[in-house]
Protein backbone atom coordinates (compact mmCIF):
# COMPACT_ATOMS: atom_id res chain seq x y z
CA UNK A 1 0.00 0.00 0.00
CA UNK A 2 1.35 3.47 -0.87
CA UNK A 3 0.91 6.87 0.77
CA UNK A 4 -0.27 10.06 -0.99
CA UNK A 5 3.18 10.62 -2.51
CA UNK A 6 3.26 7.15 -4.05
CA UNK A 7 5.96 5.78 -1.72
CA UNK A 8 5.34 2.61 0.33
CA UNK A 9 3.78 3.43 3.67
CA UNK A 10 6.12 2.90 6.60
CA UNK A 11 5.29 -0.12 8.74
CA UNK A 12 3.65 0.54 12.08
CA UNK A 13 5.49 -0.14 15.30
CA UNK A 14 3.43 -3.29 15.89
CA UNK A 15 4.18 -4.65 12.43
CA UNK A 16 7.89 -4.01 12.91
CA UNK A 17 7.79 -5.81 16.27
CA UNK A 18 6.06 -8.83 14.76
CA UNK A 19 8.55 -8.87 11.90
CA UNK A 20 11.51 -8.73 14.30
CA UNK A 21 10.10 -11.58 16.41
CA UNK A 22 9.29 -13.66 13.34
CA UNK A 23 12.86 -13.40 12.11
CA UNK A 24 14.23 -14.64 15.44
CA UNK A 25 11.50 -17.10 16.49
CA UNK A 26 9.61 -19.54 14.24
CA UNK A 27 6.31 -17.94 15.25
CA UNK A 28 4.86 -17.40 11.82
CA UNK A 29 5.74 -20.72 10.21
CA UNK A 30 4.96 -22.79 13.31
CA UNK A 31 1.70 -20.93 13.91
CA UNK A 32 0.60 -21.35 10.30
CA UNK A 33 1.36 -25.07 10.39
CA UNK A 34 -0.44 -25.52 13.71
CA UNK A 35 -3.55 -23.61 12.62
CA UNK A 36 -3.89 -25.86 9.57
CA UNK A 37 -3.50 -29.05 11.61
CA UNK A 38 -6.15 -31.60 10.59
CA UNK A 39 -8.46 -33.02 13.26
CA UNK A 40 -10.73 -35.97 12.37
CA UNK A 41 -14.40 -35.31 12.98
CA UNK A 42 -16.08 -37.99 15.12
CA UNK A 43 -18.17 -37.70 18.28
CA UNK A 44 -15.99 -40.14 20.25
CA UNK A 45 -13.01 -37.79 19.92
CA UNK A 46 -14.89 -35.14 21.91
CA UNK A 47 -14.62 -37.12 25.17
CA UNK A 48 -11.12 -35.83 25.82
CA UNK A 49 -12.28 -32.27 25.13
CA UNK A 50 -15.10 -32.64 27.65
CA UNK A 51 -12.48 -33.56 30.24
CA UNK A 52 -10.35 -30.56 29.22
CA UNK A 53 -13.22 -28.09 29.46
CA UNK A 54 -14.42 -29.56 32.74
CA UNK A 55 -10.91 -28.83 34.01
CA UNK A 56 -11.27 -25.23 32.80
CA UNK A 57 -14.51 -24.88 34.81
CA UNK A 58 -12.78 -26.46 37.81
CA UNK A 59 -9.91 -23.97 37.66
CA UNK A 60 -12.21 -20.94 37.32
CA UNK A 61 -14.60 -21.96 40.10
CA UNK A 62 -11.74 -23.22 42.27
CA UNK A 63 -9.94 -19.87 42.12
CA UNK A 64 -13.16 -18.16 43.24
CA UNK A 65 -13.68 -20.56 46.16
CA UNK A 66 -10.06 -20.15 47.25
CA UNK A 67 -10.74 -16.53 48.19
CA UNK A 68 -13.29 -17.54 50.84
CA UNK A 69 -12.19 -20.96 52.15
CA UNK A 70 -10.23 -21.16 55.41
CA UNK A 71 -8.32 -24.46 55.77
CA UNK A 72 -7.80 -24.08 59.53
CA UNK A 73 -8.93 -26.90 61.85
CA UNK A 74 -9.17 -24.56 64.86
CA UNK A 75 -12.62 -24.93 66.45
CA UNK A 76 -15.05 -22.23 67.55
CA UNK A 77 -18.85 -21.95 67.99
CA UNK A 78 -20.70 -21.57 64.68
CA UNK A 79 -22.31 -18.13 64.32
CA UNK A 80 -23.44 -18.24 60.68
CA UNK A 81 -26.93 -17.87 59.25
CA UNK A 82 -27.80 -21.59 59.32
CA UNK A 83 -29.86 -21.63 62.53
CA UNK A 84 -29.84 -25.40 63.36
CA UNK A 85 -26.04 -25.36 63.78
CA UNK A 86 -25.66 -22.08 65.65
CA UNK A 87 -23.57 -22.55 68.79
CA UNK A 88 -22.19 -25.94 67.65
CA UNK A 89 -18.40 -26.26 67.76
CA UNK A 90 -17.07 -26.45 64.20
CA UNK A 91 -13.69 -26.07 62.56
CA UNK A 92 -12.89 -22.93 60.61
CA UNK A 93 -12.82 -25.05 57.45
CA UNK A 94 -16.38 -26.26 57.99
CA UNK A 95 -17.60 -22.78 58.99
CA UNK A 96 -16.05 -21.20 55.88
CA UNK A 97 -17.79 -23.71 53.60
CA UNK A 98 -21.07 -22.93 55.39
CA UNK A 99 -20.36 -19.23 54.82
CA UNK A 100 -19.79 -19.87 51.11
CA UNK A 101 -23.02 -21.88 50.89
CA UNK A 102 -25.39 -19.58 52.82
CA UNK A 103 -23.89 -16.11 53.18
CA UNK A 104 -21.93 -15.51 49.98
CA UNK A 105 -23.94 -14.38 46.96
CA UNK A 106 -23.73 -17.16 44.35
CA UNK A 107 -21.42 -19.16 46.60
CA UNK A 108 -23.53 -22.30 46.69
CA UNK A 109 -23.88 -22.25 42.90
CA UNK A 110 -20.11 -21.95 42.40
CA UNK A 111 -19.41 -24.62 45.01
CA UNK A 112 -21.85 -27.09 43.44
CA UNK A 113 -20.55 -26.32 39.94
CA UNK A 114 -17.06 -27.09 41.25
CA UNK A 115 -18.17 -30.42 42.74
CA UNK A 116 -20.14 -31.48 39.65
CA UNK A 117 -17.24 -30.39 37.47
CA UNK A 118 -14.91 -32.67 39.43
CA UNK A 119 -17.23 -35.64 38.93
CA UNK A 120 -17.62 -34.95 35.20
CA UNK A 121 -13.86 -34.38 34.84
CA UNK A 122 -12.94 -37.78 36.27
CA UNK A 123 -15.78 -39.47 34.38
CA UNK A 124 -14.72 -37.91 31.08
CA UNK A 125 -11.13 -39.03 31.57
CA UNK A 126 -12.32 -42.56 32.41
CA UNK A 127 -14.61 -42.81 29.38
CA UNK A 128 -11.90 -41.28 27.18
CA UNK A 129 -9.46 -43.96 28.37
CA UNK A 130 -12.08 -46.62 27.55
CA UNK A 131 -12.46 -45.18 24.05
CA UNK A 132 -8.70 -45.27 23.55
CA UNK A 133 -8.55 -48.83 24.90
CA UNK A 134 -11.38 -50.31 22.84
CA UNK A 135 -10.20 -48.67 19.60
CA UNK A 136 -6.53 -49.58 20.10
CA UNK A 137 -5.43 -45.93 20.06
CA UNK A 138 -2.79 -46.73 22.71
CA UNK A 139 -0.59 -48.67 20.26
CA UNK A 140 2.69 -47.52 18.81
CA UNK A 141 3.63 -44.66 18.85
CA UNK A 142 1.16 -43.60 21.57
CA UNK A 143 2.26 -45.78 24.48
CA UNK A 144 3.78 -42.80 26.30
CA UNK A 145 0.64 -40.73 25.80
CA UNK A 146 -1.45 -43.59 27.22
CA UNK A 147 0.84 -43.59 30.27
CA UNK A 148 0.32 -39.84 30.65
CA UNK A 149 -3.46 -40.31 30.41
CA UNK A 150 -3.50 -43.01 33.08
CA UNK A 151 -1.37 -40.77 35.33
CA UNK A 152 -3.85 -37.93 34.80
CA UNK A 153 -6.69 -40.28 35.76
CA UNK A 154 -4.87 -41.25 38.97
CA UNK A 155 -4.07 -37.63 39.85
CA UNK A 156 -7.65 -36.57 39.09
CA UNK A 157 -8.92 -39.16 41.57
CA UNK A 158 -6.44 -37.95 44.22
CA UNK A 159 -7.35 -34.33 43.50
CA UNK A 160 -11.04 -35.14 43.84
CA UNK A 161 -10.51 -36.96 47.12
CA UNK A 162 -8.51 -34.02 48.53
CA UNK A 163 -11.25 -31.55 47.58
CA UNK A 164 -13.96 -33.88 48.87
CA UNK A 165 -12.21 -33.96 52.28
CA UNK A 166 -11.71 -30.21 52.72
CA UNK A 167 -15.15 -29.26 54.20
CA UNK A 168 -14.36 -31.28 57.36
CA UNK A 169 -17.95 -32.51 57.62
CA UNK A 170 -19.08 -35.87 58.95
CA UNK A 171 -19.14 -37.50 55.51
CA UNK A 172 -15.68 -36.35 54.42
CA UNK A 173 -14.29 -37.15 57.88
CA UNK A 174 -15.59 -40.70 57.53
CA UNK A 175 -13.73 -40.92 54.22
CA UNK A 176 -10.54 -39.70 55.87
CA UNK A 177 -10.94 -42.30 58.61
CA UNK A 178 -11.27 -44.96 55.91
CA UNK A 179 -8.13 -43.65 54.18
CA UNK A 180 -6.25 -43.76 57.49
CA UNK A 181 -7.38 -47.34 58.07
CA UNK A 182 -6.05 -48.30 54.63
CA UNK A 183 -2.70 -46.70 55.47
CA UNK A 184 -2.52 -48.58 58.77
CA UNK A 185 -3.14 -51.89 56.98
CA UNK A 186 0.19 -51.63 55.13
CA UNK A 187 2.59 -53.98 56.96
CA UNK A 188 5.51 -52.43 58.88
CA UNK A 189 5.34 -48.92 57.40
CA UNK A 190 1.59 -48.29 57.78
CA UNK A 191 1.77 -46.66 61.22
CA UNK A 192 4.65 -44.40 60.21
CA UNK A 193 2.84 -43.42 56.99
CA UNK A 194 -0.32 -42.49 58.91
CA UNK A 195 1.64 -40.37 61.39
CA UNK A 196 3.45 -38.65 58.53
CA UNK A 197 0.28 -37.82 56.57
CA UNK A 198 -1.88 -36.73 59.52
CA UNK A 199 0.92 -35.16 61.55
CA UNK A 200 0.25 -37.37 64.56
CA UNK A 201 -2.78 -39.23 65.87
CA UNK A 202 -5.91 -39.16 63.74
CA UNK A 203 -7.43 -36.70 62.96
CA UNK A 204 -4.91 -34.18 64.27
CA UNK A 205 -4.85 -30.49 63.32
CA UNK A 206 -2.80 -30.60 60.13
CA UNK A 207 -4.57 -32.85 57.65
CA UNK A 208 -6.95 -30.21 56.20
CA UNK A 209 -4.19 -27.61 55.60
CA UNK A 210 -2.03 -30.29 53.98
CA UNK A 211 -4.87 -31.48 51.74
CA UNK A 212 -5.58 -27.85 50.87
CA UNK A 213 -2.02 -27.26 49.66
CA UNK A 214 -2.14 -30.47 47.62
CA UNK A 215 -5.58 -29.58 46.22
CA UNK A 216 -4.87 -26.03 45.06
CA UNK A 217 -1.15 -26.18 44.28
CA UNK A 218 0.65 -29.51 43.93
CA UNK A 219 -1.85 -31.72 42.12
CA UNK A 220 -3.31 -29.00 39.84
CA UNK A 221 0.21 -27.96 38.82
CA UNK A 222 1.16 -31.50 37.85
CA UNK A 223 -2.21 -32.03 36.13
CA UNK A 224 -1.91 -28.89 34.02
CA UNK A 225 1.65 -29.82 33.03
CA UNK A 226 0.50 -33.30 32.01
CA UNK A 227 -2.42 -31.86 30.04
CA UNK A 228 -0.01 -29.66 28.10
CA UNK A 229 2.32 -32.60 27.49
CA UNK A 230 -0.60 -34.83 26.47
CA UNK A 231 -1.87 -32.30 23.92
CA UNK A 232 1.66 -31.82 22.59
CA UNK A 233 1.94 -35.55 21.92
CA UNK A 234 -1.51 -35.58 20.27
CA UNK A 235 -0.35 -32.86 17.86
CA UNK A 236 3.05 -34.45 17.29
CA UNK A 237 1.80 -38.01 16.70
CA UNK A 238 -1.30 -36.92 14.78
CA UNK A 239 -4.80 -37.89 15.79
CA UNK A 240 -6.10 -41.39 15.21
CA UNK A 241 -8.95 -41.77 12.72
CA UNK A 242 -11.55 -44.32 11.68
CA UNK A 243 -11.03 -46.26 8.47
CA UNK A 244 -12.84 -44.51 5.61
CA UNK A 245 -12.03 -44.25 1.89
CA UNK A 246 -8.95 -42.10 1.47
CA UNK A 247 -7.83 -42.46 5.08
CA UNK A 248 -4.69 -44.52 5.51
CA UNK A 249 -2.12 -45.27 8.17
CA UNK A 250 0.02 -42.43 6.78
CA UNK A 251 -2.35 -39.47 6.62
CA UNK A 252 -4.96 -37.61 8.67
CA UNK A 253 -8.14 -36.32 7.04
CA UNK A 254 -10.29 -33.89 8.98
CA UNK A 255 -11.19 -30.27 9.64
CA UNK A 256 -8.36 -27.73 10.03
CA UNK A 257 -7.79 -26.51 13.56
CA UNK A 258 -8.70 -22.96 12.52
CA UNK A 259 -11.39 -21.91 11.89
CA UNK A 260 -13.65 -24.98 11.63
CA UNK A 261 -12.39 -27.12 14.50
CA UNK A 262 -11.82 -24.09 16.75
CA UNK A 263 -15.41 -22.94 16.29
CA UNK A 264 -16.78 -26.37 17.19
CA UNK A 265 -14.43 -26.70 20.14
CA UNK A 266 -15.34 -23.29 21.55
CA UNK A 267 -18.99 -24.24 21.22
CA UNK A 268 -18.32 -27.40 23.20
CA UNK A 269 -16.56 -25.31 25.89
CA UNK A 270 -19.64 -23.14 26.38
CA UNK A 271 -21.89 -26.20 26.28
CA UNK A 272 -19.90 -27.96 29.02
CA UNK A 273 -19.86 -24.78 31.10
CA UNK A 274 -23.60 -24.29 30.63
CA UNK A 275 -24.46 -27.87 31.54
CA UNK A 276 -22.32 -27.71 34.67
CA UNK A 277 -23.97 -24.41 35.61
CA UNK A 278 -27.41 -26.00 35.23
CA UNK A 279 -26.33 -29.00 37.31
CA UNK A 280 -24.95 -26.70 40.00
CA UNK A 281 -28.16 -24.67 40.06
CA UNK A 282 -30.72 -27.49 39.92
CA UNK A 283 -29.08 -30.61 41.39
CA UNK A 284 -28.03 -30.54 45.03
CA UNK A 285 -24.75 -32.23 45.90
CA UNK A 286 -22.82 -32.62 49.15
CA UNK A 287 -25.17 -30.75 51.53
CA UNK A 288 -22.73 -30.59 54.45
CA UNK A 289 -25.26 -28.80 56.67
CA UNK A 290 -27.27 -32.02 56.89
CA UNK A 291 -24.16 -34.05 57.79
CA UNK A 292 -22.83 -31.71 60.44
CA UNK A 293 -19.19 -31.17 61.46
CA UNK A 294 -16.88 -34.16 61.82
CA UNK A 295 -16.58 -35.90 65.17
CA UNK A 296 -14.18 -38.81 65.56
CA UNK A 297 -16.70 -40.76 67.66
CA UNK A 298 -19.44 -40.56 65.02
CA UNK A 299 -19.88 -42.25 61.66
CA UNK A 300 -22.28 -41.09 58.98
CA UNK A 301 -24.97 -43.68 58.26
CA UNK A 302 -25.23 -44.88 54.62
CA UNK A 303 -22.15 -42.85 53.70
CA UNK A 304 -20.72 -43.36 50.23
CA UNK A 305 -17.81 -41.53 48.61
CA UNK A 306 -17.87 -39.99 45.15
CA UNK A 307 -18.29 -42.52 42.37
CA UNK A 308 -14.64 -42.72 41.29
CA UNK A 309 -13.59 -44.27 44.62
CA UNK A 310 -16.86 -46.14 45.09
CA UNK A 311 -15.22 -49.33 43.81
CA UNK A 312 -12.75 -49.11 46.71
CA UNK A 313 -15.59 -48.77 49.22
CA UNK A 314 -17.36 -51.74 47.66
CA UNK A 315 -14.23 -53.90 47.77
CA UNK A 316 -13.78 -53.08 51.47
CA UNK A 317 -17.37 -54.08 52.19
CA UNK A 318 -17.25 -57.35 50.26
CA UNK A 319 -13.93 -58.72 51.53
CA UNK A 320 -14.42 -61.23 54.40
CA UNK A 321 -12.69 -60.44 57.69
CA UNK A 322 -9.24 -62.06 57.96
CA UNK A 323 -5.93 -61.20 59.59
CA UNK A 324 -2.54 -62.82 60.15
CA UNK A 325 0.19 -62.16 62.72
CA UNK A 326 3.71 -62.41 61.29
CA UNK A 327 6.79 -61.62 63.43
CA UNK A 328 4.78 -59.34 65.66
CA UNK A 329 3.09 -57.52 62.77
CA UNK A 330 -0.63 -57.89 62.10
CA UNK A 331 -1.70 -58.03 58.47
CA UNK A 332 -5.39 -57.13 58.17
CA UNK A 333 -6.21 -58.83 54.88
CA UNK A 334 -9.78 -57.51 54.61
CA UNK A 335 -8.38 -53.96 54.44
CA UNK A 336 -4.95 -54.49 52.87
CA UNK A 337 -6.14 -56.52 49.88
CA UNK A 338 -9.05 -54.32 48.75
CA UNK A 339 -7.56 -51.02 49.92
CA UNK A 340 -3.92 -51.37 48.81
CA UNK A 341 -3.42 -54.40 46.57
CA UNK A 342 -6.53 -53.90 44.40
CA UNK A 343 -5.95 -50.25 43.33
CA UNK A 344 -2.22 -50.91 42.94
CA UNK A 345 -2.92 -53.89 40.67
CA UNK A 346 -5.50 -51.85 38.73
CA UNK A 347 -3.05 -49.10 37.82
CA UNK A 348 -0.16 -51.51 37.19
CA UNK A 349 -2.38 -53.26 34.62
CA UNK A 350 -3.44 -49.95 33.08
CA UNK A 351 0.15 -48.74 32.77
CA UNK A 352 1.51 -52.00 31.36
CA UNK A 353 -1.30 -53.03 29.00
CA UNK A 354 0.02 -51.34 25.80
CA UNK A 355 3.41 -52.94 26.31
CA UNK A 356 1.81 -56.33 27.00
CA UNK A 357 -0.17 -56.20 23.76
CA UNK A 358 2.90 -55.11 21.82
CA UNK A 359 4.89 -57.97 23.39
CA UNK A 360 2.42 -60.63 22.22
CA UNK A 361 1.84 -58.93 18.85
CA UNK A 362 5.43 -58.64 17.76
CA UNK A 363 6.95 -56.03 15.43
CA UNK A 364 4.23 -53.81 13.97
CA UNK A 365 4.28 -50.48 12.12
CA UNK A 366 2.83 -47.34 13.65
CA UNK A 367 -0.94 -47.61 14.05
CA UNK A 368 -2.96 -44.48 13.23
CA UNK A 369 -6.23 -46.17 12.26
CA UNK A 370 -8.72 -47.03 15.00
CA UNK A 371 -9.82 -50.62 15.53
CA UNK A 372 -13.50 -51.43 15.56
CA UNK A 373 -14.05 -53.20 18.90
CA UNK A 374 -15.57 -56.23 17.13
CA UNK A 375 -12.34 -56.75 15.19
CA UNK A 376 -10.34 -57.33 18.41
CA UNK A 377 -12.68 -59.67 20.34
CA UNK A 378 -10.25 -60.62 23.13
CA UNK A 379 -9.30 -57.04 23.95
CA UNK A 380 -12.96 -55.96 23.87
CA UNK A 381 -14.01 -58.90 26.05
CA UNK A 382 -11.31 -58.11 28.61
CA UNK A 383 -12.43 -54.48 28.73
CA UNK A 384 -16.09 -55.39 29.20
CA UNK A 385 -15.20 -57.91 31.93
CA UNK A 386 -13.18 -55.24 33.76
CA UNK A 387 -16.02 -52.72 33.49
CA UNK A 388 -18.51 -55.29 34.81
CA UNK A 389 -16.26 -56.03 37.81
CA UNK A 390 -15.98 -52.30 38.49
CA UNK A 391 -19.79 -51.99 38.31
CA UNK A 392 -20.25 -54.78 40.85
CA UNK A 393 -17.81 -53.14 43.27
CA UNK A 394 -19.47 -49.76 42.78
CA UNK A 395 -22.86 -51.33 43.52
CA UNK A 396 -21.42 -52.97 46.63
CA UNK A 397 -20.35 -49.55 47.90
CA UNK A 398 -24.04 -48.77 48.48
CA UNK A 399 -25.14 -52.16 49.79
CA UNK A 400 -26.67 -50.66 52.94
CA UNK A 401 -28.75 -48.18 50.94
CA UNK A 402 -29.94 -50.99 48.66
CA UNK A 403 -30.89 -53.07 51.68
CA UNK A 404 -32.83 -50.16 53.19
CA UNK A 405 -34.67 -49.09 50.04
CA UNK A 406 -35.59 -52.56 48.75
CA UNK A 407 -35.96 -54.18 52.19
CA UNK A 408 -33.51 -56.98 51.41
CA UNK A 409 -31.35 -58.48 54.19
CA UNK A 410 -27.85 -57.03 54.11
CA UNK A 411 -26.28 -60.50 54.30
CA UNK A 412 -28.17 -61.62 51.19
CA UNK A 413 -26.91 -58.61 49.21
CA UNK A 414 -23.35 -59.14 50.44
CA UNK A 415 -23.17 -62.82 49.46
CA UNK A 416 -24.94 -62.15 46.17
CA UNK A 417 -22.46 -59.45 45.22
CA UNK A 418 -19.50 -61.61 46.28
CA UNK A 419 -20.70 -64.32 43.94
CA UNK A 420 -21.41 -61.82 41.16
CA UNK A 421 -17.91 -60.35 41.46
CA UNK A 422 -16.45 -63.63 40.20
CA UNK A 423 -19.30 -64.86 38.01
CA UNK A 424 -20.37 -61.72 36.11
CA UNK A 425 -16.93 -60.80 34.64
CA UNK A 426 -16.46 -64.41 33.51
CA UNK A 427 -19.84 -64.42 31.76
CA UNK A 428 -19.29 -60.92 30.37
CA UNK A 429 -15.96 -61.93 28.88
CA UNK A 430 -17.31 -64.96 27.03
CA UNK A 431 -20.57 -63.28 25.97
CA UNK A 432 -18.69 -60.26 24.60
CA UNK A 433 -16.20 -62.39 22.72
CA UNK A 434 -18.99 -64.45 21.16
CA UNK A 435 -20.83 -61.25 20.26
CA UNK A 436 -17.74 -59.78 18.56
CA UNK A 437 -17.18 -62.96 16.54
CA UNK A 438 -20.87 -62.98 15.64
CA UNK A 439 -20.64 -59.40 14.38
CA UNK A 440 -17.59 -60.34 12.33
CA UNK A 441 -19.56 -63.22 10.82
CA UNK A 442 -22.39 -60.79 10.01
CA UNK A 443 -19.89 -58.51 8.26
CA UNK A 444 -18.65 -61.48 6.23
CA UNK A 445 -22.21 -62.31 5.13
CA UNK A 446 -22.80 -58.71 4.12
CA UNK A 447 -19.66 -58.75 1.98
CA UNK A 448 -20.69 -62.01 0.32
CA UNK A 449 -24.42 -61.43 -0.06
CA UNK A 450 -24.66 -57.65 -0.13
CA UNK A 451 -27.62 -55.64 1.14
CA UNK A 452 -31.26 -56.51 0.61
CA UNK A 453 -33.33 -54.06 -1.46
CA UNK A 454 -37.04 -53.32 -1.74
CA UNK A 455 -37.27 -55.22 -5.04
CA UNK A 456 -38.55 -58.80 -5.34
CA UNK A 457 -37.49 -60.90 -8.32
CA UNK A 458 -39.05 -64.00 -9.83
CA UNK A 459 -36.64 -66.74 -10.83
CA UNK A 460 -37.02 -69.27 -13.66
CA UNK A 461 -38.63 -71.82 -11.34
CA UNK A 462 -41.48 -69.49 -10.51
CA UNK A 463 -40.17 -68.68 -7.06
CA UNK A 464 -39.56 -65.26 -5.60
CA UNK A 465 -36.52 -63.86 -3.92
CA UNK A 466 -35.51 -60.50 -2.59
CA UNK A 467 -33.06 -58.59 -4.75
CA UNK A 468 -29.70 -57.72 -3.22
CA UNK A 469 -27.05 -55.14 -4.02
CA UNK A 470 -23.37 -54.82 -3.26
CA UNK A 471 -22.24 -53.00 -0.16
CA UNK A 472 -21.36 -49.33 -0.66
CA UNK A 473 -17.59 -48.92 -1.15
CA UNK A 474 -17.26 -46.95 2.09
CA UNK A 475 -18.90 -49.76 4.09
CA UNK A 476 -16.78 -52.45 2.46
CA UNK A 477 -13.67 -50.34 3.09
CA UNK A 478 -14.56 -50.02 6.79
CA UNK A 479 -14.96 -53.79 7.13
CA UNK A 480 -11.91 -54.89 5.17
CA UNK A 481 -9.36 -52.36 6.44
CA UNK A 482 -8.62 -53.87 9.83
CA UNK A 483 -5.53 -54.92 11.75
CA UNK A 484 -4.97 -58.67 11.48
CA UNK A 485 -2.04 -59.66 13.72
CA UNK A 486 -1.42 -63.39 13.64
CA UNK A 487 -0.55 -65.62 16.63
CA UNK A 488 3.20 -65.68 17.12
CA UNK A 489 5.19 -68.88 16.61
CA UNK A 490 8.74 -67.52 16.53
CA UNK A 491 11.18 -69.34 18.80
CA UNK A 492 9.25 -72.62 19.05
CA UNK A 493 10.35 -74.30 15.82
CA UNK A 494 10.67 -78.10 16.06
CA UNK A 495 14.39 -78.06 15.23
CA UNK A 496 15.26 -76.00 18.33
CA UNK A 497 16.69 -77.82 21.33
CA UNK A 498 15.22 -75.16 23.62
CA UNK A 499 11.93 -73.68 22.49
CA UNK A 500 11.91 -70.06 23.52
CA UNK A 501 8.94 -67.76 24.00
CA UNK A 502 6.45 -70.52 24.79
CA UNK A 503 4.50 -68.32 27.19
CA UNK A 504 4.38 -65.37 24.82
CA UNK A 505 3.28 -67.53 21.90
CA UNK A 506 0.60 -69.21 24.02
CA UNK A 507 -0.75 -65.81 25.08
CA UNK A 508 -0.62 -64.66 21.46
CA UNK A 509 -2.68 -67.69 20.33
CA UNK A 510 -5.25 -66.97 23.02
CA UNK A 511 -5.38 -63.29 22.12
CA UNK A 512 -5.43 -63.47 18.32
CA UNK A 513 -6.42 -67.08 17.61
CA UNK A 514 -10.16 -66.57 17.09
CA UNK A 515 -11.33 -64.35 14.25
CA UNK A 516 -13.57 -64.56 11.20
CA UNK A 517 -11.71 -64.25 7.89
CA UNK A 518 -13.20 -61.75 5.47
CA UNK A 519 -13.66 -62.62 1.77
CA UNK A 520 -11.36 -60.45 -0.31
CA UNK A 521 -9.76 -60.70 -3.70
CA UNK A 522 -5.99 -60.55 -4.16
CA UNK A 523 -6.33 -56.97 -5.39
CA UNK A 524 -8.36 -55.99 -2.31
CA UNK A 525 -5.79 -57.56 -0.01
CA UNK A 526 -3.01 -55.62 -1.68
CA UNK A 527 -5.02 -52.44 -1.25
CA UNK A 528 -5.62 -53.20 2.43
CA UNK A 529 -1.91 -53.84 2.95
CA UNK A 530 -1.13 -50.54 1.25
CA UNK A 531 -3.67 -48.65 3.37
CA UNK A 532 -2.37 -50.15 6.61
CA UNK A 533 1.31 -49.74 5.72
CA UNK A 534 3.08 -47.61 8.28
CA UNK A 535 4.75 -44.25 7.58
CA UNK A 536 7.94 -44.75 5.57
CA UNK A 537 6.99 -48.23 4.35
CA UNK A 538 6.86 -49.08 0.65
CA UNK A 539 3.49 -48.43 -0.96
CA UNK A 540 2.83 -50.81 -3.82
CA UNK A 541 -0.15 -48.83 -5.03
CA UNK A 542 1.69 -45.54 -5.12
CA UNK A 543 -0.75 -43.87 -2.72
CA UNK A 544 0.55 -41.06 -0.56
Amino acid sequence: MADDNGSPRSATRGERLVSVLDKRLPVGSAGKEFLRKAFPDHWSFLLGEIALYSLVVLVVTGVYLTFFFDPSMAESPYTGSYVPLQGVMTSEAYASVMHISFDLRGGLLIRQMHHWGALVFVAAIGVHLLRVFFTGAFRRPREVNWTIGVTMFLLAMLEGFCGYSLPDDLLSGTGLRTAQGIMLSIPIVGTYLSFFVFGGEFPGDEIIPRLYVAHILLLPGVLLALVALHLTFVIYHKHTQWARPGRTNRNVIGKPFFPQYTAKSVGLLFTVGGVLALMGALMQINPIWTFGPYRADKVSIDSQPDWYVGFLEGALRLTPAAETNVAGHTIVWDVFLPGVVLPTALFVILYSYPFFERWITGPMPEQHLCDRPRDQPTRTALGVAAVSAYAILLLAGGQDVIALVFRIPLEVITYTLRTALFLVPFLAYHATKRACLGLQAADRRRLLEGLSTAEVRQNTDGGYQQARTLLPPAEAYRILVRAEPRPRAHGTEVWRWFRKHRLRNALSRWYFGERVEMPATAWQRRRVEAVRAGPGEADETGES
